[in-house]
């Protein structure tokens, strides 16, 4: 079959068992030793990685993962010690400035990330800075309410995450099209119920009295926010599914190096979600008790 490359016309690159006469070539001329031992030494040299050629990999995605926990966790401790510092027998509570303030520059930067048409590496390490602010007040509010709810939920979130990608690597788990429509259906019927929760909590309306809003209603006994906070769980999981089949997608597609950091930032997303949506399930299953 002929290409289409009119650069391929060349009789080196024509299938000689294909009919027709075939061009006989003379001998190729001596070659230059030095030549010879350089073009060796190319051969023999191992060849060019991916990270060698600019691409995105697994390992180089894990590395940047690891990188932006790393600033995570560094401000999760300034949270926690910027909202406990207050604390004392005149004001007994811990301050929610360093959660008001990493969530909403978390989110306005978490915005940007996902917006921005070319990946901004100082975007995704700001994030993670202010993410850290966030959950590191979060995790000091929830721990003086319910003393050791943080290691509870800690181990749980990486119980999930340790499975999650367990069961992907396995290949028992893989992202489908049906179940990611399912799994967005879910999503924006989720953040809907979220913010009315929200904007009745605000307004002060008796339904959502509780301590958790909505969540603290209780169907055939059992607190809604339990309900809820299981199918959140198991969204959430999904989540870190798609984060990984997209990373191994641009590494098949021999995306940029960079795009590794998008990878870094989707997972870190998720793996926040679901550390605030196990936080929220213990403290309503601690609390209901």
């Amino acid at each position: 079959m002929a290409l289409n490359n009119p650069a391929f016309n060349n009789p080196a690159f024509q299938d000689p068992r294909a009919g027709g006469a075939q061009t006989r070539y003379s001998p190729p001329p001596a070659v230059d030793p030095a030549a010879a031992a350089t073009i060796e030494g190319a051969y023999a040299a191992p060849s060019a990685s991916a990270v060698d050629t600019g691409r995105m990999t697994v390992e180089d995605t894990v590395m940047k993962t690891l990188a932006l926990f790393g600033i995570l966790v560094v401000t999760a401790v300034v949270g926690w010690v910027w909202s406990m510092a207050g604390v004392s027998v005149a004001n007994p509570n811990p301050s929610a400035a360093p959660m008001i303030v990493g969530g909403l520059v978390g989110f306005v930067l978490a915005m940007v990330a996902t917006f921005k048409k070319k990946p901004s590496v100082p975007v995704f390490i700001a994030y993670a800075a202010f993410e850290g602010l966030f959950v590191g007040g979060i995790s000091a509010f929830f721990e003086f309410m319910f003393p050791g709810i943080v290691l509870q939920a800690t181990l749980a979130t990486l119980s999930v995450v340790g499975v999650t990608l367990a069961l992907f690597a396995s290949g028992k788990v893989r992202a489908s099209a049906r179940a990611t429509k399912i799994f967005m259906i879910a999503m924006v019927g989720y953040m809907v119920f979220a913010l009315v929760n929200l904007g009745l909590m605000l307004f002060n309306a008796p339904i959502a009295g509780g301590p958790f809003g909505l969540y603290s209603m209780t169907v055939a006994g059992i607190p809604l926010g339990l309900i809820i906070g299981v199918f959140v769980v198991i969204m959430a999981a999904y989540s870190l599914v798609l984060d990984f089949d997209q990373i191994q997608r641009g590494v098949r597609n021999g995306a940029a190096r960079v795009y590794g950091w998008v990878g870094a930032f989707g997972i870190m997303v998720t793996v926040v979600w679901l550390y605030v949506e196990i936080l929220r399930l213990i403290a309503i299953v601690r609390g209901n008790n």
